[in-house]
C-alpha cells in the first residue's frame, strides 16, 4: 500500500518519501454509484479510485467525465477497471450494484435476485482484495450485508453496510425542520432495518442533552402525538416517496456512504449506525442490522450497548426476526 514519491530539496538532490496511499474500488457505476463516486472525490477520500460495472462504455464514459473534473479538486488517479486490477493493497470495495427497486417494491423483494448478483461479486473481492474492508450499499442492504460477510470469509469487523446512517440522516432533518434548530444539533438514531421495519429511538432524541419527550426542550411535542408520528413515516417512506418521483435515490445515500468511508480512512472512531453482525444484543438472531457503532479504520470496532425503552426493544427484536426469516430461505 505504499509508493515511494520522489521530491526536488532545495540542494537539488533527490529524496525519496512514503506515502501511504488510499485505495478504493466502487462496484456500480448507476446512479447511486456515481453519487458516491462524486461525493468521495470532490471530499478527497481517495488517492485511487476504481470504477467497475459490467456496462463497460458506460463506465469509461463516467471516468471520463470525472477526469474532467480534476483540476477543480485535490488529484485523485480514477480509471474503468475490476477489483483484480486494485489488487491486494485496496482498503475499500463499496457495492452499489444490484437489481434496481421498482415503485412499490419493498426492499426484501429484490434480495433474491441480488443473492445471485452478489455471489460472483463477493467471491471476486475475496480473491483479488483479501485484506480490503467490504461495504455495502445495495438493497436490501442488511441481508446482502449478511451475504457478503457470509460468502466472502471476512471477519466481520471488515463487512459492514450502510445500514440506516441515511435514515437517520433524513430523521435527523425532518426533526431540525420541527424544532428549527440546526440538523447536525440534534441527536437522534435510526435503528433495525434498513427499510418497512426500522425503529426511532425516540426515547433518546435530544437537543443539548435535552430530550424533546421529556419537554425538555422548549416547544417539543410529546412522544405519542401525531407530529411525531408524520415525522418517522417521512423518514420510512421517503426512498418510496422519490422514486416515485424521479425513479432513483442517489444524492444523500452517495453524502451518506462518503461519511463512512471518511471515519474509516481517517481513523475517526465515529458512531454511526452502519449495518453490521449483531453481537450480544438483546438477544437477537444471527443478523445483520444497525445500532450505533464505532467505526474507524478496522471497520467495526465496537457497537455501543445504547439502553432501550419496551417498546422500542420489541420494536428492534421485531425487526431482526424479520431479516432472521429472510436469510433463513437464502441458500449460502
Amino acid at each position: 500500500m505504499f509508493e515511494q514519491i520522489f521530491n526536488a530539496c532545495s540542494d537539488g538532490s533527490q529524496q525519496i518519501s512514503t506515502m501511504d496511499l488510499r485505495k478504493g474500488v466502487i462496484i456500480g457505476a448507476g446512479q447511486v454509484g456515481m453519487a458516491c463516486a462524486y461525493s468521495m472525490l470532490i471530499q478527497d477520500c481517495f488517492d485511487e479510485l476504481i470504477l467497475q460495472d459490467i456496462a463497460l462504455e458506460k463506465v469509461e464514459g463516467e471516468v471520463m467525465d470525472l477526469m474532467h473534473g480534476i483540476p477543480f479538486i485535490s488529484p485523485t488517479k480514477i480509471a474503468a477497471g475490476t477489483v483484480a486490477d486494485a489488487g491486494e493493497d485496496t482498503d475499500i470495495v463499496i457495492i452499489t450494484a444490484g437489481a434496481n427497486q421498482k415503485d412499490g417494491e419493498t426492499r426484501l423483494d429484490l434480495v433474491q435476485r441480488n443473492v445471485k448478483i452478489f455471489r460472483g461479486l463477493v467471491e471476486e473481492i475475496a480473491k483479488h482484495c483479501p485484506n480490503a474492508i467490504l461495504l455495502i450499499v445495495s438493497n436490501p442492504v442488511d441481508i446482502m450485508t449478511y451475504v457478503s460477510l457470509k460468502i466472502s470469509g471476512f471477519p466481520s469487523s471488515r463487512v459492514l453496510g450502510s445500514g440506516t446512517v441515511l435514515d437517520t440522516a433524513r430523521f435527523r432533518s425532518l426533526l431540525s425542520a420541527k424544532l428549527n434548530i440546526d440538523s447536525r444539533s440534534v441527536h437522534a438514531n435510526i435503528i433495525g432495518e434498513h427499510g418497512d421495519s426500522e425503529v426511532p429511538v425516540w426515547s433518546k432524541v435530544n437537543v443539548a442533552g435535552m430530550r424533546i419527550c421529556d419537554g425538555d426542550w422548549p416547544g417539543s411535542p410529546s412522544c405519542d402525538s401525531s407530529e411525531l408520528s408524520e415525522i418517522f413515516a417521512g423518514v420510512k417512506n421517503a426512498a418510496y416517496e422519490i422514486i416515485k418521483r424521479k425513479g432513483y435515490t442517489s444524492y444523500a445515500v452517495g453524502l451518506a456512504v462518503t461519511d463512512i468511508v471518511k471515519a474509516i480512512l481517517n481513523n475517526q472512531n465515529r458512531v454511526l449506525t452502519v449495518s453490521s453482525l449483531v453481537k450480544d444484543l438483546y438477544d437477537l438472531p444471527e443478523v445483520c442490522l444497525s445500532f450505533p457503532t464505532i467505526v474507524n479504520r478496522q471497520g467495526i470496532s465496537k457497537q455501543i450497548n445504547l439502553s432501550l425503552n419496551e417498546t422500542e426493544k420489541n420494536l428492534f427484536q421485531k425487526s431482526a426476526q424479520t431479516l432472521h426469516e429472510v436469510i433463513a430461505q437464502l441458500d449460502l
